[in-house]
């Protein structure tokens, strides 16, 4: 995977698509995008949930959001769809 300093809000969006194409919440991320929970340790929680549970998407997409600001991932769950 190439490794983006800063990831942007359009570098996640592919993968959000892509978990709610399938789920009707967000899955490993739901805590993140359907609640609203953005903290730092919010999304380290769902990469850990992520990696456990062996879902590509989810850990595709906890990867950048780990990397973001707290705006960022409030931006992120509301632009999903």
């Amino acid at each position: 995977m190439k490794t983006i300093a800063r990831p942007t809000v359009p570098d996640v969006i592919p993968y959000l698509r892509s978990i709610y194409a399938r789920h009707s919440a967000g899955c490993c991320l739901h805590i993140l995008l359907d609640d609203g929970n953005v903290r730092q340790a919010d999304a380290e929680f769902c990469l850990a949930q992520a990696r456990d549970r062996g879902h590509a998407d989810c850990l595709a997409a906890a990867e950048l959001l780990v990397r973001m600001t707290r705006t960022q991932r409030l931006k992120a769950g509301r632009r999903r769809a």
